[in-house]
């Protein structure tokens, strides 16, 4: 999954752009519905989520903490350390996540 802002002379997906425009809660609860529409289609598959810089992964590791008992009725989610996966627990530094539809 990626996301980002067009650029307006090329029509081209930017994932790496920092615009500050205050929509970050509204982004992401748009990836929140995007995984959860996508395991309601096409089942049970593994979401790698990562972000373009640490400091969004950072982002995203927080979003999934405050809404972890909300994602856990419906999803398992691991997270990455040096490239091997663990179950996801708060306070603990990921760098990617994977989420599955239980």
């Amino acid at each position: 999954m990626g996301f980002g802002d067009e650029q307006e002379d090329t029509g081209e997906l930017d994932g790496w752009v920092v615009t500050n425009n205050e929509d970050r809660d509204k982004v992401l609860a748009t990836v929140a519905k995007t995984v959860v529409e996508f395991s309601n289609h096409c089942g049970k598959h593994y979401i790698y989520i990562k972000g373009s810089t640490s400091v969004r992964t950072r982002l995203y590791q927080i979003g999934i903490s405050v809404f972890m008992e909300e994602i856990s009725m419906d999803f398992d989610v691991y997270g990455s350390q040096g490239g091997v996966f663990y179950k996801f627990q708060k306070n603990v530094n990921y760098d990617a996540f994977l989420i599955k539809r239980k």
